[in-house]
């Protein structure tokens, strides 16, 4: 007996067969509960309660690569607050790259809608060190380096997506100021704490859906206090990206609420380990590039028992999506890469060791519009839609498939 599954490549739906015994592994998906006028009124009761300066508005958004409904929802926030005084000639929406690539103005377009024709967009920067005040260092010696017009400004607003990060436990929320608005050599920094320099291997405790004894969460927590958000947004989306609910407050307790509220649809408690895996990156903009496509990789990776095989449908249309990722592997082993990043983090380094030590335990296979040399250089095998069917016929060993892997997180 045969039943069929559809995972999603890009913007393409590619349907494959699998045997009625294989497992598939879905998120819960949330239930549709915000509606614009809902979100203007949780807006009104927030501005209600902290009842700020509107002379200068701040709002800070995910690049293409972290959406959330903002062609619905950036409107009616920038509407409510105009309602409630603010001058839209006094707002400025600052885009969080962190260390990405600006995007073009169609990109834009696309991403926010018609505001972004109506208001004034900043491309945040982070190599520009003339916008950015020195507040000193955390702990664990990150350079707290803020954007001057974010400390300047009279209400920080910020609004994005949450989701689980592999080693910052979760993303969205606070990281939109840090790293989204940061300095890069602070990035790396806080980056570089993914490394046990002690035991020469990756943090055991930088993982998806953690931030207790997690160091790099921690930092960014800590971080956090020098300039923290005076109204967050936090969107909870479903497998197709929708947004389902936007929840409004501010402080680390609304922050790990929504954090709880996204882990309670995505992870999943299971000890069962697979000899295939296949799963699907989760589609357009989850796998528009390499670096976003490795959250599915590394995810589904954890099904996998070892020795065993990882098949990925990741489009990849961007490319790798950093020039700082493929130099980790002309390093020649794990070993000299690991050395080099202790010594000065850079780029997209941990993501490169990350990368190495799975495919040291794990075959990886990738249905992607890479070509093959870049593929064999990140340690990976490029299959074609008809070689992951044959794959499936000839296995012979436990199978399951995830249709969303940038998503699902297993816990132990």
């Amino acid at each position: 007996m045969v039943k069929n599954i559809e995972l999603k490549y890009g913007k393409r739906i590619i349907p494959l067969p699998l045997s009625a015994q294989a497992d598939i592994f879905q998120i819960r998906e949330p239930d549709q509960t915000i509606t614009p006028s809902l979100f203007s009124s949780r807006l009104e009761a927030g501005l209600q309660r902290i009842r700020p300066d509107l002379s200068d508005v701040s709002i800070v958004v995910g690049d293409k690569t972290r959406l959330c409904g903002y062609p619905e929802y950036l409107p009616v926030l920038v509407n409510t607050l105009v309602d409630f005084g603010a001058r839209r000639n006094r707002m400025t929406v600052f885009i969080a790259y962190g260390t990405h690539a600006r995007q073009s103005d169609d990109e834009c377009r696309a991403a926010y809608g018609d505001v972004f024709k109506n208001l004034r967009f900043i491309h945040h920067d982070c190599t520009d060190d003339r916008c950015f005040s020195n507040l000193g260092k955390t702990a664990r010696g990150t350079r707290v380096r803020i954007r001057k017009d974010i400390l300047d400004t009279t209400l920080l607003v910020t609004f994005g997506a949450i989701s689980h990060h592999y080693f910052a436990g979760y993303g969205g929320g606070r990281k939109l100021v840090f790293p989204g608005l940061g300095h890069r050599e602070s990035i790396y920094h806080n980056h570089g704490l993914f490394l046990d320099r002690n035991r020469r291997t990756l943090s055991l405790h930088c993982r998806s859906g953690v931030l207790d004894r997690n160091p790099l969460a921690e930092d960014l927590a800590e971080f956090e206090t020098f300039r923290p958000a005076d109204l967050a947004v936090h969107g909870i989306l479903n497998s197709k990206g929708r947004v389902c609910n936007l929840l409004t407050g501010s402080g680390t307790g609304h922050f790990r609420n929504a954090c709880a509220m996204h882990g309670k649809n995505c992870e999943i408690a299971t000890d069962r380990e697979y000899a295939l895996v296949i799963a699907s990156g989760g589609g357009f903009p989850k796998d528009i590039n390499f670096i976003q496509s490795h959250k599915a990789i590394e995810n589904a990776s954890k099904f996998v028992q070892d020795n065993g095989t990882l098949i990925v449908l990741a489009q990849c249309a961007d490319g790798i999506g950093s020039s700082t990722f493929l130099p980790w592997f002309d390093m020649g082993d794990w070993e000299t890469a690991f050395d080099m990043l202790a010594k000065n983090y850079e780029g997209n380094g941990g993501t490169a060791l990350s990368m190495m030590t799975k495919s040291q335990r794990i075959r990886i296979l990738m249905v992607t519009d890479l070509d093959k040399k870049r593929c064999r250089t990140i340690g990976v095998e490029k299959i074609s839609v008809d070689q992951t069917k044959t794959f499936i016929n000839e296995s012979t060993g436990p199978l399951a498939a995830i249709p969303n892997g940038g998503m699902l997180v297993k816990i132990s």
